[in-house]
């Protein structure tokens, strides 16, 4: 279960990614991952989950992050695809 806090570290990144990335980030780096610190706005690119986090961590250890997957619904993909 998320805290209140986690919660609203997911609205804002979201909301920040619709509002400001989407179109350049799906235009340029389609695929890539991006980590988003809302409190400041801060985005970082990688082109793996651990890369974009890890350069989020750097920037601001103590703080909440969120990873999205630029152009893709989850960040993360778990099990197998049926045919």
């Amino acid at each position: 279960m998320l805290s209140e806090n986690a919660k609203q570290t997911v609205a804002s990144a979201k909301r920040i990614y619709a509002e400001q990335l989407r179109s350049k980030l799906e235009s340029s780096d389609l695929g890539k991952y991006v980590c988003i610190e809302p409190k400041s706005g801060d985005c970082f690119v990688g082109e793996t989950f651990d890369a974009a986090v890890n350069q989020a961590i750097d920037a601001h250890p103590d703080c909440l992050t969120h990873t999205l997957r630029i152009g893709h619904d989850a960040a993360i993909h778990m099990g197998v695809l049926a045919q």
